[in-house]
């Protein structure tokens, strides 16, 4: 089997399960309870959110776990807007985020929010100083992807974060990071707002975290017995948190390893197009992380060129899988063009993939391609 599915989730790690399975077996009290077996499984808990914190260059009381990034999306999110509301009506977005982003804006505008919803270029990127000129004085909250879930465009967010405290020192900037957390050096200095998932680095599903610059306010979404500051209350998910703490120490003790290896794959793969016609790189070619690789094929339907590569134990996708089933994902026509809307793949890695498994890959789709477009033309 050749998994090349890892932008929807990975497979949990050997030594996260191994955490996990000791949290579980060991640390199993609620971590609010007052007795020793409580006390020792927050202490568990916030030497996570110690070294977590440690990562991104934040602290300790600026991590909140959530059970994934959409969760954290949305607390990001409509807490701002509900908290901030009466100092501005406008909030900025782009186009191209994730459905947890992009529904939020939609709802937020049904209430009655301005909102303005960015544009990209053809490899994903926004414009910049088209986003600045959009904030005004009433201005108060901005999302922006850190790593495209699509084509993997990598969004300067650094720049962004800074400029747009130069423009309006009182806008509250968030990111969804879910795509970049583990794969990329992440410094929070200029960010407000940052939300991750766990199980795009290998840890399990459930479990992600919101990070929040001491300062900004966040109201309630979510009611309880106060957990979390009482930001987000309910039962802590012990397991998940030393999970999730565990692959993010191992993916970043090996970042620069890990971002090599997928590069040479990524690299790999895209040498198809001196060996194919009508293949096309949908994105940054050059400067795309290399975890992501949009393919378009003309005259092959990407759904049937999925099974195809399925039959042969190859796992890809069509795109997110988040929003896969829709009939139309509307994102999607800011990067691909519309000829290969139908036509496009996902393959996406880890560092648990080879080389030659790439190798593999681009075997069989040579074999395959040729025979779909046959078909396709009968």
């Amino acid at each position: 089997m050749i998994y090349f599915d890892n932008s929807a989730t990975t497979k949990i790690g050997d030594e996260v399960l191994k955490a996990v399975l000791d949290t579980m077996e060991n640390n199993f009290a609620n971590a609010s309870s007052l007795h020793r077996l409580g006390y020792e499984t927050e202490q568990k808990i916030i030497s996570a959110k110690k070294g977590i914190a440690n990562i991104i260059g934040g602290k300790e009381d600026e991590i909140y776990f959530t059970s994934g990034g959409t969760e954290a999306n949305n607390i990001a999110i409509f807490g701002v807007c509900d908290a901030y509301k009466k100092y501005g009506n406008k909030i900025i977005t782009t186009k191209i985020e994730h459905p947890s982003v992009l529904k939020c804006f939609n709802e937020l505008e049904n209430r009655g929010f301005e909102v303005c919803y960015l544009d990209v270029d053809n490899k994903g990127y926004i414009n910049i100083d088209n986003l600045i000129n959009e904030i005004d004085d009433n201005t108060i909250f901005v999302s922006i992807m850190y790593v495209n879930n699509e084509i993997g465009t990598i969004q300067n967010i650094d720049e962004i974060g800074k400029k747009i405290k130069e423009k309006n020192k009182n806008t509250i900037f968030h990111t969804d990071a879910v795509q970049a957390f583990g794969k990329l050096k992440i410094n929070v200095k200029y960010i407000d707002l940052m939300s991750v998932s766990g199980h795009k680095i290998h840890s399990q599903k459930g479990i992600g975290f919101l990070y929040v610059k001491n300062g900004v306010r966040l109201n309630n979404i979510i009611f309880g017995a106060g957990q979390q500051k009482g930001l987000r209350s309910g039962t802590i998910n012990s397991e998940g948190i030393i999970g999730l703490y565990k692959a993010s120490e191992i993916a970043y003790k090996n970042l620069n390893e890990n971002f090599e290896k997928t590069s040479k794959i990524r690299k790999e793969i895209i040498s198809l197009k001196d060996k194919i016609k009508d293949m096309c790189i949908n994105g940054d070619e050059e400067n795309g992380i290399p975890y992501i690789l949009s393919l378009s094929f003309k005259d092959v339907k990407g759904e049937v060129l999925l099974h195809s590569l399925e039959d042969k134990g190859i796992f890809v996708s069509t795109g997110s899988a988040c929003s896969s089933k829709n009939k139309k994902d509307l994102s999607t026509i800011y990067y691909v063009n519309e000829n290969n809307l139908g036509s496009t793949i996902r393959v996406s890695f880890s560092f648990d993939n080879t080389l030659e498994e790439a190798k593999i890959f681009n075997n069989t789709i040579l074999d395959i391609i040729p025979m779909l477009r046959i078909y396709t033309k009968r």
